[in-house]
Parts: structure tokens; C-alpha cells; sequence
């Protein structure tokens, strides 16, 4: 590795997906050196322009394996126009199997090799699905991770459900979790308050139950619309974020169908949170896109945003997700239904949410908000990797 602030060459999925745009930011404020080779998804944030140094692969969409391989082979090509950008890499970084496969390329094109490291924040359904398909694809993988030299995860279930016992991987592995990335002068975190719930805490006074993020889970959309219908004024459900209609098509008709339902439509991050998570009472936390498999392992990032602001989260038991709810962070329901989520709802009190609102709010904001130190050790135990 150089003397000099070690440079990054990120390869990524989407150059304006909320989780890379952290991502990059936090590498630039942890001092890296970063170059950015990134593809842009058609239904994301199309105004966006990267605020690091940055080479556009292609344009692509979601789904389609045959476009996908075209935009992979597409994308070597436009790596090899521009292999000059890749001098003096100390590390060269893939967001997902595509960009692993181009990653793999570079670092081939690349001298001295620097490592590549594979950073893992989902375990797409194909990587899990039994057919042929699934066993081409975990076998290109396996392929691709003999030519890694470190693996970073942002959930512990994702090793040991997946690339341990599947893909038998023993190497180096970080763990970077989905926690805010927010830099100094950032929106402040809410002081404990001391005293009673405010006034407006009373017990006929509606729930605010929020569903913050990518809406993307036709599931949950479902869940949040029975449990509006069946409760009511009881219940006021706002959902803040981008909607993907691919994945939830009848998302405007179910809105239609529930005036207790609102979208409040895409929000700045970090700068929204705040507001947002002040005025939710409760925040459904937990993925049910791909269940079974990478929703049951994940950890999102809406258990780490509601609790910095102190809104406690509702998951489902047994999963990643519920275990960590469970530490304090707010309930779990035993199934991910209307039915269990209105008994839920049903027996908790003003009094239960206001307290475990205030104790969130008491501990240790490191939990919940990234630090420089997590970045940089994680990089370091790949940048410390042989290539």
C-alpha cells in the first residue's frame, strides 16, 4: 500500500442508489482516495451527479440476465478504454456479482494487482434459487471469489447462512453495518426528553406507524394496508421514500383504497430523517421481499435511522432483523401478518412508546451512526489482503 491516501476504485450497481452515495461519501471523509466506475439503474434518482471522480458504465435496468451479461461485457470494454484511471490502486471495491465479474477484469488490467474486495449488502434471490440458474450463478461466484481477496458483509447472517456454508468461503471478512453515515454538522440526534409524554401522547390519539426506505416489498405494502383497514383511525400509516413499481405495481391503488395510507414520496438523506422519524411513533423495519433467504438475514438500515432518532422499530421474530429488535430497539411480531401486527399494535400503549422512545434515545449514538474508525478497520483488513 502507498504512503500516500490510499486510493479506491469502486465498482458499483448504481451510481445514485442512497447506500452507495453513503458509501462514497464516507470514503472520501475517512480520507480515501476514490475513483468510481458505476453503472445507473433507469428508475433511480436520474438527477443525481456523483460528487467523486467518476467513469458512467451503462445505463441498465432491473431484472433481464441476458441484459445484464451485455452490460457486464459492455462494461470490461469500457474499463479497458480507460485503464489509465486504474494506476496506483491500493484497492479495487464490487457492489454485486456484475460488477465482481468486472472488478475481476480490472484488477487483470491493473499493475502491480491491487486486492479486490467484495462488499455483500444483499444475497440476491438468485443466488439462493435451487434450479439451474441458481447453480450457474453460484458456481460464477465461487469462480469470481477464488480471485478475492476480502469479503465485506453489513450482516453477520449473510456469512453464516451463505458464504460460509454455500459458498465455502474462509478468507478475510469485515462487517460494515447499514448505520447512518452523517458528517459533522449533520442533523443533530434528539435529547431524551425528561418528564411525561407530551400532551398529544393520549390514548385515543392514533398510532403513527411509518415505512421508511426503498419501497420496494409488495408484502409489507400489503401488511400496512390490511392492518390500515382493519384498524382504522386507530392507525395513520405514512411511507416515506422512492416507490420501485416493478416490484409493487398495484402501489397507487392501494394507497387509493386507504385514506388512513400516505406517501409522502422520496425525502433528502440525512436531512429528512429527523423530521420524519419525529413524527412516526412506531416504524415497520422489517424486509419481506425476499423471505426465507436475504430478508430473514438482513439488517436494514431503518433499525439504525429510526433508532438514532429514537422511533422504535416493529420486525418479525426469528429473523436477523427481529434478534437485533429485540435488544431494545422496539417489538417483534411472530409472523408477518395484519393479524399479528394489529394484536401488536393493539396492546401497546402511549406509555410503552414514549419509554422506549426515551431509552433509545439514551444510548450510545455509535450503535446507531457510523464511525470513521468502522470504515477505515474494515478497508484496512482487505487493503492488509494478498491480491
Amino acid at each position: 500500500m502507498s504512503d500516500a491516501r490510499p486510493k479506491l476504485i469502486v465498482f458499483g450497481f448504481d451510481a445514485a442508489e442512497a447506500a452507495q452515495i453513503r458509501r462514497m461519501r464516507s470514503y472520501l471523509d475517512c480520507g480515501f482516495d476514490v475513483m468510481g466506475f458505476m453503472m445507473r439503474r433507469a428508475n433511480m434518482n436520474l438527477d443525481f451527479n456523483p460528487f467523486w471522480e467518476n467513469v458512467h458504465l451503462f445505463r441498465t435496468r432491473n431484472g433481464g440476465l441476458p441484459w445484464r451479461a451485455a452490460a457486464v461485457v459492455g462494461s470490461v470494454f469500457k474499463v479497458l478504454m480507460n485503464r489509465r484511471k486504474l494506476a496506483g490502486a491500493d484497492a479495487i471495491i464490487a457492489r454485486n456479482l456484475d460488477l465482481l465479474a468486472v472488478a475481476v477484469a480490472a484488477q487483470a488490467m491493473t499493475r502491480p494487482k491491487p486486492p479486490v474486495i467484495y462488499e455483500c449488502l444483499d444475497i440476491h434471490d438468485l443466488m439462493t434459487d435451487p434450479g439451474i440458474k441458481g447453480r450457474v450463478t453460484r458456481a460464477l461466484e465461487r469462480a469470481l471469489l477464488a480471485r478475492t481477496s476480502a469479503l465485506i458483509i453489513s450482516s453477520p447472517a449473510f456469512l453464516r447462512e451463505y458464504f460460509a456454508p454455500v459458498q465455502d468461503w474462509d478468507g478475510p471478512v469485515a462487517l460494515i453495518e447499514n448505520k447512518l453515515w452523517i458528517e459533522d454538522g449533520g442533523p443533530e440526534r434528539p435529547a431524551p426528553r425528561v418528564g411525561s409524554a407530551p400532551s398529544e401522547w393520549t390514548a385515543d390519539a392514533p398510532l403513527r406507524l411509518a415505512w421508511v426506505g426503498t419501497l420496494r416489498c409488495a408484502r409489507s405494502l400489503a401488511i400496512l394496508a390490511e392492518t390500515a383497514d382493519r384498524m382504522g383511525d386507530g392507525v395513520r400509516i405514512a411511507l416515506h421514500g422512492a416507490v420501485h413499481h416493478h416490484a409493487v405495481p398495484e402501489f397507487e391503488a392501494t394507497l387509493g383504497a386507504c385514506p388512513n395510507m400516505t406517501w409522502h414520496g422520496a425525502y433528502a438523506y440525512p436531512d429528512d430523517l429527523a423530521p420524519i422519524y419525529a413524527a412516526s411513533d412506531l416504524v415497520w423495519a422489517q424486509d419481506l421481499w425476499q423471505w426465507g433467504t436475504n430478508s430473514t438475514w438482513l439488517l436494514p438500515n431503518r433499525i439504525y435511522e429510526a433508532s438514532y432518532f429514537g422511533c422504535p422499530s416493529i420486525a418479525v421474530a426469528g429473523t436477523e432483523t427481529g434478534r437485533r429488535v429485540e435488544n431494545g430497539l422496539g417489538w417483534t411480531v411472530p409472523e408477518p401478518s395484519a393479524e399479528a401486527l394489529c394484536a401488536l399494535l393493539a396492546r401497546l400503549s402511549p406509555a410503552d412508546v414514549f419509554a422506549r422512545r426515551q431509552a433509545l434515545l439514551t444510548r450510545p449514538a455509535s450503535e446507531f451512526r457510523q464511525t470513521a474508525e468502522e470504515i477505515t478497520n474494515a478497508l484496512h483488513i482487505g487493503l492488509a489482503a494478498p491480491a
